[in-house]
């Protein structure tokens, strides 16, 4: 691990790292939105995938990388964030470059001697912009209070959109998130898919998407949209449908299932095992079902 503490504070916030964690605070008030609203994060070693220096004539800036799957609002931007709007870049004045080159080496350093991968990790490492979370753009306002999305429309918003009204929903019914910065003539925008919604539309069309055509990055939508995802990750997982039976089989086995639901002393189980036996014999049930429905009943009498 790194001996000594390695820190570097410059106008638009400080870096410090301790071996085991980045901690990253912005500056004042002429840092961007974006990264004022976000705050203070600390980044786990574990989390990193690289850092580098980059020197320019008036200093340079150090630029961390994480590991894809570490941290929400990295994946949600997909390294569309740039410049002064980007928390994980710093800009360093000319006489700061040692301070950063030495911060730069001790996690390089760290990095190496944990034998930290740079591939991509199975969970968030980071947990995302605090709730709740609000954003103004363009066409709209969307809020997020960790449970439940609002998007309200300004008079900037198509036809479509004011006469679908706002829109609410809640988390569970967001299959996933869509963030995109202004470029060019195209809008920016921040976009929910819903599970078995209809086809996504322009950005200016859709009723589930603010869009924007001036601000480059609308504002802190990207916030809203790692807050989402971050808690989208945090759902429990669907369970697997069962596998379908033939035509016939399954109004059977349904029939059997109901009648071990209602199965209620241990006399009543043991006779339900002789029936589940005569059908196994009688090829109503498979093996599998067989043993499965067995198991079932076992479990129910030794629960009794």
């Amino acid at each position: 691990m790194v001996a000594d503490m390695a820190e570097i504070f410059v106008p638009e916030g400080s870096w410090t790292f301790d071996g085991e964690l980045l901690r990253i605070v912005p500056g004042g008030d002429d840092v961007h939105e974006l990264r004022r609203t976000l705050g203070e994060l600390a980044v786990p070693l574990a989390a990193i995938g690289g850092v580098s220096f980059e020197p320019s004539r008036k200093g340079g800036s150090v630029q961390l990388r994480l590991r894809p799957g570490a941290d929400p609002l990295t994946d949600v931007v997909a390294g569309r964030l740039t410049g002064s709007a980007d928390p994980y870049r710093l800009a360093v004045p000319k006489e700061r470059t040692g301070a950063a080159e030495y911060l730069v080496d001790e996690v390089r350093t760290a990095l190496a001697l944990e034998q930290v991968p740079s591939g991509p990790v199975e969970s968030f490492l980071l947990p995302g912009p605090a709730v709740p979370m609000s954003a103004s753009a363009g066409d709209g306002t969307v809020s997020f209070d960790g449970e439940r999305i609002r998007l309200e429309w300004t008079l900037f918003a198509s036809s479509g959109k004011e006469s679908a009204g706002p829109q609410a929903f809640l988390l569970p019914d967001v299959e996933g998130v869509e963030w995109a910065p202004q470029h060019g003539l195209g809008y920016g925008f921040l976009r929910f898919r819903l599970r078995g919604g209809p086809p996504a539309k322009a950005p200016e069309k859709d009723p589930h998407c603010l869009a924007w055509g001036v601000q480059r990055y609308g504002g802190t939508t990207a916030l809203v949209a790692a807050a989402v995802l971050a808690r989208l990750a945090r759902l429990p997982a669907e369970p697997p449908a069962p596998p379908a039976l033939p035509a016939g089989r399954a109004g059977e086995q349904d029939a059997l299932l109901r009648r071990m639901a209602e199965l209620e002393s241990p006399d009543t189980v043991i006779r339900r095992l002789g029936e589940l036996g005569e059908l196994h014999r009688s090829g109503v049930l498979t093996d599998e079902e067989f043993a499965t429905a067995k198991r079932s009943l076992l479990r129910r009498l030794g629960d009794g």
